[in-house]
């Protein structure tokens, strides 16, 4: 599904990836973990074409990222649902409208969104808060709601960028464990995290990056640092 061909990343002096060619498979919940700087953000931004690699190539499926058209790039992160540490919801809008909205852009009819919203915050346990602003939400509930927002659109990608980083432990198992039911469904999940408790918990591949390189690649990972 993504598929990384000895891309090096540099800026100015400094590298943030160094030749790293790794693969993720379509259904697969990959951890991507290492210190500060180590390029787990870099590695991100490539995939999203946010950034573009100094050597080597991105390719989703067959397609090479970088070479998309501006078109067709819109079009393929349409493909991918991204959750961010900081939420960035929609302050003065309420978490069915939150979702709604994403579904908007997307050009879905009132009728879809109707049908659907409900369907999305039931999954991630938001029900009974559909009504509520981003401020009356716990920490927890604005990361389910980003998840949910995310999801609506029912992406073949899903990338967790520090998902749980604001959260006490309680609310970061519980993202974890909706993002592995999301998994379950068939949705592949890109989870970047600092959370050594979660990544061993969760037994599923590993791969750590140091200096910008990939020194670790494990089917059924712990987080070691």
């Amino acid at each position: 599904m993504i598929y990384f061909e000895n891309v090096t990343k540099k800026y100015k002096d400094n590298s943030s990836l160094e030749e790293v060619t790794l693969s993720i498979a379509q259904g697969e919940f990959v951890s991507i973990v290492g210190h500060s700087g180590a390029g787990k953000t870099t590695l991100t931004k490539l995939i999203l074409a946010e950034e573009s690699p100094t050597t080597g190539s991105v390719f989703f499926e067959s397609t090479n990222i970088h070479k998309l058209s501006k078109r067709d790039l819109m079009n393929f992160r349409r493909k991918v649902g991204i959750v961010f540490q900081d939420f960035r919801l929609l302050p003065n809008r309420t978490a069915y409208e939150n979702i709604a909205f994403a579904m908007e852009a997307t050009g879905k009819s009132d009728e879809e969104i109707m049908e659907d919203v409900p369907h999305v915050l039931e999954l991630v346990d938001l029900t009974n808060r559909a009504f509520h602003f981003p401020n009356q939400l716990s920490g927890g509930e604005k990361q389910r709601l980003a998840i949910a927002r995310a999801i609506i659109t029912q992406p073949d990608l899903i990338i967790a960028d520090e998902p749980t980083g604001n959260l006490d432990p309680a609310n970061a198992i519980e993202v974890i464990n909706i993002l592995k039911k999301i998994n379950d469904l068939g949705t592949t999940v890109i989870l970047t995290t600092h959370n050594k408790g979660l990544v061993d918990h969760m037994k599923k591949r590993v791969i750590t990056l140091e200096n910008g390189r990939v020194v670790r690649d494990d089917k059924e990972g712990k987080y070691m640092l």
